[in-house]
């Protein structure tokens, strides 16, 4: 089951998106990257694997670009503002599965939306803090977004904790205590916040 889901709008910044998944499945592994456009096969019921996949990921990255927010049909109608829109029930999904949530802002002028912009079931993703993949120095806005992401799945693996060791009689357990803290730093482009990931993990996002 891949880790990592990928929300985008087909038509907002087609180009940074591919970039973006690049990076990411170079990163972390193909297998851990879901992107419809090519984890879907042909002939399987893309609605039931989308929201399948959108309930059961560890951590789903929105892709917002400039287009994102106001894409509408072919009557003028905001994509975002039909009930069936595919990108708003993959993030209702996701939400209500009590998933990670991280938008991820594609160019250096995109902005986060407001709250008051986004369809109630949606509006917390205006609340969420941001990573930003900037289109000068591409390059590295993508390897830092590569390392925030596995930090955050590190995180997730950390609070699964380890597996039971052996009962009474197969051993001497080892000794419990306080680890040491860790603090991991992934430096952001487009301005962050520090928050605590973990009881024995730090990561700074700034």
């Amino acid at each position: 089951m891949p880790r990592i889901f990928l929300s985008y709008r087909k038509p907002d910044s087609r180009w940074m998106r591919d970039r973006v998944h690049r990076a990411l499945s170079d990163r972390l592994g193909a297998d851990e990257i879901f992107k419809s456009g090519r984890s879907i096969p042909p002939g399987a019921d893309f609605a039931e694997i989308l929201r399948r996949q959108a309930a059961d990921c560890e951590l789903m990255c929105v892709l917002i670009g400039t287009g994102w927010l106001d894409a509408r049909d072919g009557d003028g109608v905001r994509l975002l503002d039909r009930a069936h829109d595919w990108v708003r029930l993959e993030i209702a999904t996701a939400l209500r599965a009590g998933n990670r949530v991280v938008p991820v802002l594609l160019g250096d002028a995109t902005m986060l939306p407001d709250a008051s912009a986004l369809p109630a079931e949606i509006a917390e993703l205006a609340r969420l803090q941001f990573l930003r993949v900037p289109e000068t120095h591409l390059p590295d806005g993508l390897t830092r977004l590569g390392d925030a992401l596995t930090a955050l799945l590190s995180d997730a693996d950390a609070d699964a904790g380890p597996t039971a060791g052996p009962g009474p009689g197969h051993g001497t357990a080892p000794a419990t205590g306080p680890e040491p803290s860790t603090t991991m730093t992934a430096h952001v482009s487009g301005g962050g916040s520090a928050y605590q990931a973990a009881r024995d993990q730090t990561i700074r996002l700034t």
